[in-house]
């Protein structure tokens, strides 16, 4: 916008006056200054403050003193004194008129037959007059902004470009925006701004009257703006009007820069700041720009990268230009590089013997003060040509080479400052053009060699850029340029490689703080390379110190050498030579870490190595056992089979306990935490149930931190020994026991380990009657909080600890690898655990587990022994041409581990459920079998009715039985059996399937629908049910419909209801006598419930009823005049059901079929069949009655 060079902006002087309307500022004010800010001072001086205080109204006749002698005021004042509203309410019919007009400027009510220009009109109008001529110009201005779909236009107005009545149309703007800010959004008339001349100047003057304004106007400038503003007029326009913007307020210039990285537009104007922003106090260390810009470029947003880099690379395609942002930057950046270029030779002579051509040559000593500033600036020109594709210029290219053939000081900041320029040289070697600057390199080089050792002692640095060299060196061995290498090595002084890296020393305390190459990054390229197992040359103790000699934060590199390290150990070098392997870490190294950690181990003694090498070593291990199995096939064809670690290693290492730790150091582990969970939801998924985690924010949250708070110093400790002497004389000592289980819930988990074996091996002492329930409670509660810890070995002490007494005096002691065969052992416990809620939630906690546990172990058994025990008649067979063989064990294999499985997830689910039937005990009780079973699915359906009634009011009488009622031990187990039969079957509904193929009692029914909200996906499968030959099946699908149908009254359980009947139908058609009897007796009560559920089955079921009474009918050969007219009478019950029930009378009717049955002796049971189905209709209109 260089058309408003000559026009007076204003001042940051002014602009922080008007800010913070400091009055004394203002009264030091030129008089062109504070033209510039009338109209908001003269609206200030009229309109009525909301600051009502003595010292505004002093301030108020200071600005009133203040505007007196200026006679533009005047003008200023009687724009005030139109009527706002009028002109608003015109302004909008105007916007509305040409709305329907398409945007054209046709008719307008705002500005009304022109005679002359609009200048010539502006000069000679009233106030009045002037305000709708500047309003409707800029409404025209921003309706075609709103129109121009982000197409660039510049408006030619007469109005804005006119320098005699510049100041005046600024006045009418700015009174205009302050008026009708609801008509006239600052930032939409910003942006109008933008497409007309001088648009800079008046957006300044706008947004100086509205200080407060300022941040709200540039964050939409920027967020309306272009992604590379430098490609167009609009984006370079846009641009100056910000930096003049920020030019007026130098103090917010680093926060619109902020908002510039934030919304990745505009890069010229970031870089525009950057170049205008004077810092109070000069660093002499790096540069605002290079500060800047390195930081867009080698931050870790991706996206702020690419979008610079494309603004670096745009801006070179482009004819150079001295107005251009890129060409200013790449200037200063050359007078920064320039500046610090030494001046004089270097003095320094690390050696007498060097020679006085060396001496002479062009090599000049850096001053240390500018050792960081030339480091910084060789990282950035570095990023600008790697990443963002900068082409330097023949200038650039000579001083670049100038400044990294320049020897710095001996210090940290000089060795990294060598490292930095040898690195630049490798990856750019385009700046070496001509002879003479290879020479210069090459005496370089020469110079870094002979003083790599000085530089090391005299600066005191653990790594300096001798491992520089020395990974150079392994890249060139890497691509096997046999020259090459042959030629740096002798350069270096080492002719093998390996030999030497292992003898170098491992970096005590490696982590992410120490910066720089370090051996780990020559070991690593080395392991990369194969050169260890090349050479044969063992590395396996140099890692393992390594990993020993680790802190927090973890380095970076130490991942990737723990997995080059393990594909080393499991794949030769070359198939020549199967045997040139590394050695992997032994079991006995792997324990010495963890010795003395708190965790499975019982004992909390603080372990001499680091949190850090536990967990690169679990790391490691897991990593390890992985890949092992994932290579079983190439290793069983190379005929190698690496050891695996034993059970007995994996079951000492505290592995939950390390991942709680690792949980609380995310942030100083970097990825190893989130590579340690998905190993183990591979290896371990009983160590990473949802259960569990859930259960860990219930013990590591606020309220556990807050209850331990109350554990002071002098709170009174129970050792094991008493604990277990209180648990020995339970219930006589229940209070003193309740009062240590208390002390024990304030403890944390890692406190709580050395009480692990007297809580577990005392839950048997817990099942008596008389133990008051508090107790398991709160033994519940502190297992818990232990199985966050320590859970392998927890789950396996329980298990032993609820053994039944008979197990219990053969000592029978189970581990924890007959737990993963074999994890029904967990149900093989005290029968009375099965009534004791808080133990039977430990028993189901653990069952779940060991079954997750279980698939594991099979999977990886199944890999770990397919390929050696089924191939090896394979393998030496493979000449044979046979190819298809190799693979049928392996399938037959897989069949089995899954048939297994299922069995095995079966037979758990059936013990569960024979689990919830009542003991003998209790169906002898009121209820009679599945009693409890029917009050829950009672309670769940809430129905109303007068028996359900008298029976709850017998209940809170205490008429019911001791296990009866909604808060039974077995009603608690039921609910607690039905939350993990939901899950299992939501984790695999093959599971609810087949189990249900199996099937179970029919007493449970109305337990599994009700307490299993999952169920309902037994609708996919039941019509498969009904398919079934065996008649049990077909009774038990619809026996389950039936249950279904009510609680899921949904369209697809209408459908399968309507295929039941008609199943029933067509059974009618084929059974025997016999079987019809055993088939329709258990089914017709059922049709009760498809009715209920779903009315529209009346007709079908009455049909169905009536058909199955004449069949009955037609084979009864005596008592027929008994059997005729019930005949009649069910053709009646299907045709007027609605005449059948009186008022009151409705309990006598349902009794007689079961009466007249019982009168004929119930001999013939097509007489019985026949009075059933009486009954069900019945029920079915008894039903339909109610419910009307």
């Amino acid at each position: 916008m260089s058309e408003s060079a000559g026009l007076q902006f204003v001042s940051p002087y002014a602009f922080e006056a008007m800010q913070k309307v400091d009055v004394v500022r203002l009264a030091a004010l030129s008089d062109p200054e504070l033209r510039l800010l009338l109209p908001c001072l003269v609206r200030m001086a009229l309109c009525a403050p909301a600051d009502q205080s003595q010292s505004w109204a002093q301030d108020k006749k200071l600005i009133l003193r203040l505007l007196s002698g200026v006679e533009a005021v005047n003008s200023i004042v009687a724009l005030l004194s139109v009527d706002f509203h009028a002109l608003e309410q015109d302004a909008r019919k105007e916007q509305q008129l040409r709305h329907k007009a398409g945007g054209s400027n046709g008719e307008s009510i705002l500005v009304s037959q022109l005679q002359h220009g609009l200048t010539l009109e502006f000069e000679h109008s009233d106030p009045l007059r002037r305000l709708r001529l500047a309003l409707s110009e800029l409404l025209a201005i921003m309706n075609k902004v709103a129109d121009s779909n982000g197409e660039w236009f510049l408006k030619s107005s007469e109005l804005f470009e006119s320098p005699v009545y510049l100041e005046e149309v600024a006045d009418v703007l700015c009174i205009l925006q302050a008026e009708l800010p609801s008509l006239l959004p600052i930032i939409d008339v910003a942006e109008a701004l933008l497409h007309v001349r001088n648009g800079d100047w008046f957006l300044c003057l706008l947004v100086a009257n509205v200080p407060d304004s300022f941040n709200e106007v540039c964050r939409g400038l920027i967020k309306n703006g272009e992604r590379q503003d430098e490609e167009s007029m609009g984006g370079r326009r846009r641009t100056e009007a910000l930096r003049q913007l920020c030019q007026m307020n130098p103090s917010q210039a680093l926060n619109i820069r902020a908002m510039v990285v934030e919304e990745c537009h505009l890069p010229g104007l970031g870089v525009a700041l950057t170049l205008d922003y004077k810092p109070d106090t000069a660093d002499d260390a790096v540069s605002p720009l290079v500060s800047y810009v390195s930081g867009l470029l080698l931050g870790t947003n991706g996206k702020v990268r690419t979008w610079f880099s494309m603004f670096i690379r745009n801006g070179q395609q482009r004819k150079r230009e001295s107005s251009s942002v890129l060409w200013q930057m790449r200037r200063q950046l050359l007078l920064e590089l320039v500046a610090i270029l030494p001046r004089s030779r270097s003095t320094h002579e690390p050696n007498d013997s060097v020679e006085d051509a060396e001496s002479s040559s062009g090599y000049s000593g850096l001053r240390e003060e500018h050792v960081v500033k030339a480091s910084a600036l060789l990282r950035l020109y570095c990023a600008l040509m790697g990443i963002a594709g900068l082409r330097p210029t023949d200038e650039e290219a000579e001083q670049l080479l100038q400044l990294m053939t320049s020897r710095p000081p001996a210090t940290p900041a000089g060795v990294r400052f060598v490292s930095l320029s040898f690195c630049k040289l490798l990856a750019f070697p385009t700046l070496v053009s001509t002879p003479e600057q290879e020479q210069l390199m090459v005496m370089w080089l020469s110079w870094m060699i002979k003083e790599e050792e000085y530089f090391e002692s005299a600066a005191g640095v653990a790594a300096s850029f001798g491992e520089m060299l020395l990974l150079v060196a392994m890249y060139f061995h890497s691509n096997q340029l046999s020259a090459i290498i042959e030629l740096v090595c002798s350069t270096l002084g080492m002719k093998v490689v390996t030999a030497h890296a292992v003898r170098v020393a491992v970096t005590n305390n490696l982590s992410a703080n120490i910066t720089g190459f370090l051996p780990i990054h020559c070991i690593y390229q080395l392991l990369r390379s194969r050169a260890f197992t090349k050479h044969k040359v063992s590395i396996k103790d140099w890692i393992y110190r390594q990993l020993c000699e680790t802190s927090t934060p973890l380095h970076t590199q130490l991942l990737p050498l723990i997995d080059v390290y393990i594909n080393s150990i499991l794949t030769p070098a070359s198939k020549a030579n199967p045997e040139a392997t590394n050695q992997p870490i032994t079991e006995q190294e792997i324990l010495t870490v963890y010795q003395g950690s708190t965790g499975e181990g019982g004992r909390a003694v603080r372990s001499r190595y680091s949190i850090t090498t536990q967990l690169l070593i679990l790391y490691y291990i897991l990593s390890y056992e992985e890949a092992l199995l994932s290579n079983t096939k190439q290793l069983a064809l190379m005929q190698r089979k690496p050891k695996s670690y034993s059970a007995i290693l994996m079951d000492q290492i505290p592995i939950k306990y390390l991942i709680t730790q690792a949980q609380g150091l995310q942030q100083e582990l970097g990825g190893l935490h989130s590579a340690l969970l998905r190993l183990l939801a591979t290896n371990y998924p009983h160590l990473c149930m949802v259960e569990d985690w859930v259960c860990e924010e219930e013990v590591t949250g606020t309220l556990p931190l807050l209850r331990r708070m109350l554990l002071t110093s002098n709170t009174c400790r129970y050792s094991q020994t008493q604990l277990h002497d209180a648990f020995q004389k339970v219930p006589s000592s229940g209070p003193r026991l309740m009062r240590m289980l208390d002390h024990l819930t304030l403890l944390s988990a890692g406190d709580l380990i050395p009480y692990a074996e007297a809580l577990t091996g005392s839950m048997g002492l817990l099942l008596g009657p008389s133990v008051p329930r508090r107790i398991p409670q709160t033994l519940n509660k502190l297992w818990m909080v232990l199985n966050t810890v320590m859970p392998r070995r927890l789950w396996v002490m329980t298990v032993n600890a609820l053994q039944p007494s008979v197990k219990m005096l053969r000592q029978q002691r189970y581990i924890q690898n007959d737990l993963m065969v074999d994890p029904l052992i967990v149900l093989r416990c005290d029968q009375r655990v099965y009534r004791c809620p808080p133990l039977m939630d430990i028993v189901l906690h653990m069952l779940n587990g060991y079954l997750l546990a279980s698939k594991a172990y099979l999977n990886s058994h199944l890999k770990e022994t397919a390929d050696f025990d089924r191939q090896s008649q394979t393998i030496s067979n493979l000449g044979l041409g046979q190819a298809g063989q190799p693979d049928t064990p392996e399938v037959t294999r897989e069949e089995l581990k899954n048939a297994l499985l299922a069995a095995q997830d079966s037979a758990a689910v059936q013990i569960l459920l024979e689990v919830c039937l009542p003991t003998s005990e209790v169906q002898t009780g009121p209820l009679g079998a599945g009693g409890d079973a029917e009050s829950l699915l009672q309670s769940m359906r809430a129905t109303p009715g007068p028996i359900k009634q008298e029976e709850g009011a017998r209940r809170a009488e205490g008429e019911g039985e001791p296990d009866g009622g909604l808060l039974s031990d077995l009603r608690e187990v039921q609910c607690l059996i039905c939350c993990l039969l939901h899950q299992m079957f939501i984790a695999d509904p093959n599971i609810a399937k087949l189990v249900h193929f199996q099937g179970y009692p029919q007493a449970l029914l109305p337990l599994t629908v009700a307490g299993i909200p999952s169920i309902h996906i037994c609708l996919d499968f039941i019509p498969e049910l009904l398919a079934q030959p065996q008649l049990e099946k077909q009774i038990f699908a619809i026996q389950l419909l039936s249950h279904l149908c009510t609680q899921y009254a949904l369209p697809k359980s209408l459908s399968v209801a309507r295929l039941a009947v008609s199943v029933m139908a067509t059974l009618l058609t084929v059974l025997t006598r016999a079987k019809r009897f055993s088939f329709f007796m258990p089914t017709l009560p059922c049709l009760v419930a498809f009715c209920q559920a779903f009315p529209p089955l009346y007709d079908d079921v009455a049909t169905l009823l009536v058909q199955v009474g004449q069949v009955c009918a037609s084979d009864v050969s005596t008592k027929t005049r008994d059997i005729d007219p019930l005949i009649t009478r069910l053709q009646y019950l299907k045709e007027k059901p609605q005449k059948v029930l009186v008022p009151g009378g409705d309990k006598s009717r349902l009794g007689l079929p079961q009466r007249a049955a019982e009168d004929l002796g119930g001999a013939d049971p097509d007489v019985q069949l026949c009075y059933r189905i009486e009954a069900t209709f019945m029920d079915i209109i008894s039903t339909s009655q109610h419910g009307l």
